[in-house]
């Protein structure tokens, strides 16, 4: 009985022309989606478990349920190099590295202009200019190491602009009515979950509670 064929994960597996600095590069842009999600959601998770930060991290969930459904759907083939890259059984249409990245990009930029957690920032512009400066080397990197078509990464690219824009409105505008009762729910207070989004200065505010404490016991000591 011959033995079944082998599958990847897909999730680092990240292939680039052996010598070619520039694809080396591109092969670890390629990974910022997974370094954001294992890094940065679930870090933010563990040591700060703000709401706007578990719905923005369950919006790119979303997102990627939604691409899953739609490349199901669609069934279009990636470039003849995905032959090399061992991708040909699945679909490319629309990419999901783009998608992701750009619902990330148009997330935190319409936080940042809301001064949602971020108001005390004044160069806001510069502070966009990184999450969207990755997101188009995100979707060059797919093209340019034969994973995605231009049309693709492009569908992938509004498509995550698209959802990320509805998303944050609708978390935002519908879901923000209900943040004080998630904070006195059992769920809430038995991991802490807080929103601070309404504290113009957290950073601010939770310096200045650390030293009031740290006061406090030390007086309470003497």
């Amino acid at each position: 009985m011959p033995n079944p064929p082998l599958k990847a994960v897909t999730l680092t597996h990240v292939r680039y022309r052996k010598g070619d600095p520039l694809g080396h590069f591109l092969a670890w842009v390629s990974l910022i989606p997974v370094f954001i999600s294992l890094g940065g959601f679930f870090t933010h998770f563990i040591f700060r478990r703000e709401l706007q930060g578990m719905f923005f991290a369950l919006g790119l969930l979303i997102s990627q349920f939604i691409n899953q459904i739609i490349k199901t759907f669609v069934q279009q083939a990636r470039p003849e190099t995905c032959a090399l890259l061992e991708m040909c059984d699945s679909h490319g249409w629309p990419s999901s590295h783009s998608q992701y990245m750009f619902f990330f990009a148009i997330y935190f930029t319409l936080l940042t202009v809301e001064g949602i957690g971020l108001s005390q920032i004044k160069n806001k512009w510069a502070v966009n200019f990184l999450p969207w400066s990755i997101a188009v080397l995100t979707m060059y990197s797919r093209v340019y190491l034969g994973y995605h078509t231009v049309s693709q990464v492009f569908a992938g690219a509004a498509l995550g602009i698209f959802l990320g824009a509805v998303w944050f409105w609708v978390v935002n505008n519908i879901i923000y009515d209900y943040f004080p009762a998630i904070e006195e729910s059992k769920f809430g207070r038995m991991l802490y979950v807080k929103d601070t989004s309404h504290i113009k200065n957290v950073l601010k505010f939770e310096y200045d509670n650390a030293r009031a404490a740290r006061k406090n016991m030390a007086h309470k000591a003497n």
